[in-house]
């Protein structure tokens, strides 16, 4: 019969234990502190519903649905229809993942970053302060104060590389002008012009 060893457990020396307990919470507010420090300061970021997905990065298309209002609650924005027909581009309206102090177009800094914190299918509230939206200069014939915050409740749909979603429009394009093609065909005589083909819209900023 094989005789098994054993090893008497060691007893934990005084004030052992409070140290194990200490570096445990350490731990934890460690990796809260990682967490804390993920989401910019100054934005409330609140996950109402949790994402399954990854996270966008800089350059990509982001596709969103929407409501931006201030802090009054007063609706200054809604977005929840995609400006594409359906099944060549994710649903919700294209954001393209960029800051807009950088150079060419994108986001407010507040959205950037707001962006890059959420998840594919996820839900979520964000406060952005002034300084990260639009300051004392909001777009003209907004309704937005000069000075104000800004509040979105936001669903990330989906996101997509930027070579993606245009190699996607450009199939959506070539699409249209088939069909619209073969209607101009159908209609005009033989010898008649083909229809141009119908402008599509590309993802927005």
């Amino acid at each position: 019969m094989t005789e098994v060893t054993r090893v008497p457990l060691q007893p934990i020396a005084k004030g052992s234990l409070t140290k194990l307990w200490l570096g445990v919470i350490l731990a934890v507010l460690i990796g809260a502190g990682v967490a804390w420090a993920a989401v910019p300061k100054g934005i409330e970021f609140d996950t109402l519903v949790e994402g399954t997905g990854g996270s966008p990065n800089d350059g990509d298309i982001a596709f969103v649905k929407y409501i931006g209002s201030l802090p009054d609650g007063e609706e200054f924005q809604r977005a929840d229809e995609s400006p594409f027909p359906p099944g060549f581009l994710p649903d919700g309206v294209p954001l393209e993942v960029k800051d807009s102090s950088a150079e060419g177009s994108g986001v407010v800094t507040g959205m950037y970053q707001a962006l890059k914190q959420m998840e594919k299918g996820g839900k979520y509230r964000v406060r952005i302060p002034a300084k990260l939206a639009y300051g004392d200069t909001p777009p003209a014939g907004s309704p937005i104060p000069a000075g104000s915050d800004i509040i979105f409740e936001i669903e990330l749909v989906d996101f997509l590389s930027l070579d993606d979603a245009m190699m996607r429009v450009q199939a959506l394009e070539q699409a249209m002008a088939a069909q619209q093609g073969a209607e101009g065909e159908a209609g005009a005589p033989a010898q008649g012009p083909q229809a141009a083909p119908v402008p599509v819209p590309t993802p927005q900023n």
